[in-house]
């Protein structure tokens, strides 16, 4: 699902590698933590997986594509196939939920009917079908972060990432968007979850990816 061998990142030619000969493997429907202190890593090991950005070293392989030898004009339709969930939401506040969620869909192309079908059913399953046409400065951070998850997850990806996605909720609202995750996972899809709430971890034991200073130095 996804493959590192020997990664290493860095932001400009002449800046220091913020990843360094990173080399793991993530089975498929596997689901791991993404841990470590800010400023670790954990974002841009992110980045790499959802094709936000290259490696400046190495191999990254995901959804079995080695990417250093894909040509940029195949990436779209690779990235339709990763979910990525954001701290910050990123909602587009002008657009009620039902058009957040939608948004992917429609810039893949699918017919209304399709659309209105996938729409309802995955706003019903994060629990916000009553929400569909509010806009998102009107719901709660817990109900914008499910808002996220379900635009993340309405294409049905393959692989779901999620950067700190419970960072800015209490413990009730991070339960619910944790459990949400966990559910995708469930049903077959590979997740990967950065967080720094230990007290998550705790609750929910899994496998995990533990970055310190750009290195991996836990794998398990």
């Amino acid at each position: 699902m996804v493959r590192f061998a020997e990664v290493g990142l860095r932001y400009g030619e002449s800046a220091p590698e913020v990843l360094r000969d990173l080399s793991f493997v993530l089975e498929p429907g596997s689901f791991h933590w993404l841990l470590g202190a800010s400023g670790a890593g954990k974002t841009s090991l992110l980045r790499l997986m959802h094709l936000a950005a290259r490696a400046t070293r190495g191999e990254v392989e995901v959804l079995g594509v080695a990417l250093s030898r894909t040509r940029r004009a195949a990436l779209p339709a690779l990235r339709r196939r990763v979910g990525v969930v954001y701290q910050d939401f990123r909602l587009l506040p002008h657009l009620p939920v039902f058009d957040n969620v939608a948004l992917p869909l429609r810039v893949a192309g699918r017919a209304p009917h399709q659309i209105r079908a996938d729409v309802t059913e995955i706003l019903r399953w994060v629990g916000l079908a009553p929400k569909a046409d509010a806009m998102p400065a009107a719901l709660s951070g817990g109900e914008q972060q499910r808002v996220a998850i379900a635009r993340a997850v309405v294409m049905r990806p393959a692989l779901l990432v999620a950067d700190e996605p419970t960072g800015n909720l209490d413990i009730p609202q991070a339960r619910r968007v944790l459990s949400l995750l966990r559910e995708m996972h469930r049903l077959g899809t590979t997740v990967v979850v950065a967080t720094h709430a230990e007290t998550l971890v705790a609750e929910y034991p899994a496998a995990s990816l533990r970055l310190d200073a750009g290195r991996l130095v836990s794998h398990g």
